[in-house]
């Protein structure tokens, strides 16, 4: 029924300006990230693409600049598998940058082969959610002193099929790659809710969404049969463009300003899975990442 009726409400559209407003996405270098990057500069923000691969970087800095005729546009060296380089990436970030308005926790990965990060975590675990617990908790200090700021992170529907296996986090004594990736999107939800709450007062608003079924590299992935039923649903499935439009209505929204710790699809408010508003599953999670990351967020 939520996708009937996004059918007929017509496309979100938005005047919103963000002039002297800085703006963090992680993954901007490729996908939706890419296209968030041009749009949010479009309006006018001071916009850091944070990317693993600083030449593909660099090179989609020169198509974003061009795109939004925004010079103030940068590229940051930022590996979300490894946590010396999210604790080295956050540290430039803090002593370089005045102010962070809208963080996008947007880099991720999908359905691939077993591996571990740095650190030792599964790597979808790691970098969806791992990587940007850190990256936030590390940041949060200056969101705080820029607000209102918000903190969107992107998960994905694929959450509905995920559970959170506290005992095993990191698929170490089975693995699927298809339950792994919905663990991590299922993580994102329940951050974001665990996080909104912790924020109340704070004038930091966080939110979660499902971009659509996007054509991105993140189906470099898929094997056999989930690779050929794909391309069969390519014709029905949203661009990167259109696929960006969540992360954006989130960031800039202004309905938005007095909500948080919500699940977005399709440019409005959309329901979680039941496991998503589980808030007792939330506190484990949130306890459990606490401590695999060896911090304190009080």
């Amino acid at each position: 029924m939520q996708t009937l009726r996004n059918l007929f409400r017509g496309a979100w559209v938005s005047e919103a300006r963000l002039e002297g407003k800085t703006v963090l996405i992680t993954g901007a270098n490729t996908g939706i990230g890419k296209e968030a990057a041009a749009d949010l500069a479009t309006r006018g923000a001071r916009v850091i693409m944070a990317c693993r691969d600083l030449s593909k970087a660099e090179a989609a800095v020169k198509e974003v600049k061009d795109r939004s005729l925004n010079e103030d546009v940068v590229c940051m060296k930022l590996d979300l598998a490894d946590t010396t380089s999210i604790r080295e990436f956050a540290r430039a970030v803090n002593e370089g940058e005045a102010k962070l308005n809208i963080l996008i926790n947007n880099a991720g990965v999908m359905v691939c082969p077993y591996g571990k990060t740095a650190d030792g975590f599964e790597m979808q675990i790691g970098v969806n959610h791992f990587g940007h617990f850190l990256l936030t908790f590390l940041l949060l200090d200056l969101l705080k002193r820029s607000g209102p700021s918000r903190v969107v992170t992107v998960s994905s529907m694929a959450h509905l099929f995920g559970s959170i296996n506290l005992d095993d986090i990191n698929s170490e004594r089975s693995y699927d790659k298809r339950g792994a990736y919905a663990q991590s999107k299922l993580a994102n939800v329940l951050f974001t809710r665990s996080l909104a709450r912790r924020l109340q007062g704070t004038g930091v608003t966080a939110y979660s969404l499902h971009p659509g079924v996007v054509q991105t590299d993140l189906w470099r992935h898929l094997d056999g049969i989930q690779s050929f039923f794909m391309r069969l649903a390519a014709p029905f499935t949203k661009t990167s463009e259109q696929g960006a439009q969540t992360t954006v209505y989130c960031a800039v929204e202004p309905s938005l300003a007095d909500e948080s710790g919500g699940y977005y699809s399709d440019c409005a408010a959309a329901n979680c899975s039941a496991a998503g508003k589980d808030d007792k599953l939330a506190e484990k999670l949130w306890e459990l990442s606490c401590k695999s990351l060896n911090i304190m967020w009080d």
